[in-house]
């Protein structure tokens, strides 16, 4: 049985980079990889937030690594897919976490939020996974895996300019699904519910809503950045081969009730 599970989901020998893996779902992605074998870098802004992942994780034997980066800027992109290949090679898996969420009124959306959501919601994914996934499809082996939203899929209140990166990032993914076809080199998006991270801390303190949003699921409770594990081991290993142009939500059936 564990030869068998092996072959579907050991990621031994395989490299990882994780984009916004020092927090939330993006750690939690990496945490999983890393654990399941991939030497993992991780790609974030805060160095001390990047140290203490790593130092997490290299506690537990994992092989990790991290990168201060800023994706906010093409020059900033572009470093990172220098920098990020340094310490264990190109990476064979990519995952797309690191994002911000700019959200005045409609009306008051500025050309500024607009150009600083997209280049780091969409633009990085864009450039970092034309940029590696080359080398993927030479090795004949490749996951490019997308955290997307439920903002990509219907509209919300106030989605504005965030929806609209989401909703680009799926339709990437499917491009991608399509232009590295048969190559060994697959891409996904994961699409999240409402998840409790730091960086919806301030919500979390009205307990009203919290419970209201976790009555939205029909599992009855809001996610956890480590219900995220399984579902990005699967899609980075072996066993997701066939699996390629799809968004997989991992959202407690919200999309759905």
């Amino acid at each position: 049985m564990t030869d068998y599970l092996s072959s579907l989901f050991a990621l031994d020998g395989r490299t990882a980079v994780v984009t916004g893996g020092s927090s939330g779902i993006g750690r939690g992605i990496a945490t999983a990889l890393a654990r399941a074998g991939a030497a993992t870098v991780i790609v974030a802004r805060g160095a001390e937030r990047i140290a203490e992942t790593v130092e997490e994780l290299t506690a537990q034997g994992c092989r990790a690594a991290g990168v201060v980066g800023d994706l906010s800027t093409r020059e900033g992109i572009h470093a990172v897919a220098e920098a990020a290949a340094i310490p264990f090679g190109e990476p064979d898996i990519l995952v797309n976490s690191a994002g911000i969420n700019i959200r005045p009124p409609y009306a008051e959306i500025t050309e500024a939020d607009w150009d600083a959501t997209m280049t780091v919601n969409a633009l990085a994914p864009f450039l970092l996974g034309q940029r590696w996934a080359q080398g993927m499809a030479a090795r004949g082996y490749g996951r490019l895996i997308h955290i997307s939203s439920q903002q990509a899929h219907r509209a919300f209140v106030g989605s504005g300019v965030y929806g609209a990166s989401k909703g680009a990032v799926e339709s990437l993914m499917r491009s991608e699904a399509e232009a590295w076809g048969g190559t060994g080199v697959t891409s996904n998006t994961l699409v999240p519910g409402f998840v409790l991270t730091p960086l919806n801390a301030r919500l979390q303190e009205d307990s009203a809503t919290i419970a209201a949003l976790a009555a939205r699921t029909m599992i009855g409770r809001n996610g956890l950045p480590e219900d995220f594990a399984a579902a990005a081991v699967f899609l980075a290993g072996p066993g997701s081969a066939y699996v390629t142009g799809q968004s997989l939500f991992i959202d407690g059936g919200l999309s759905v009730h």
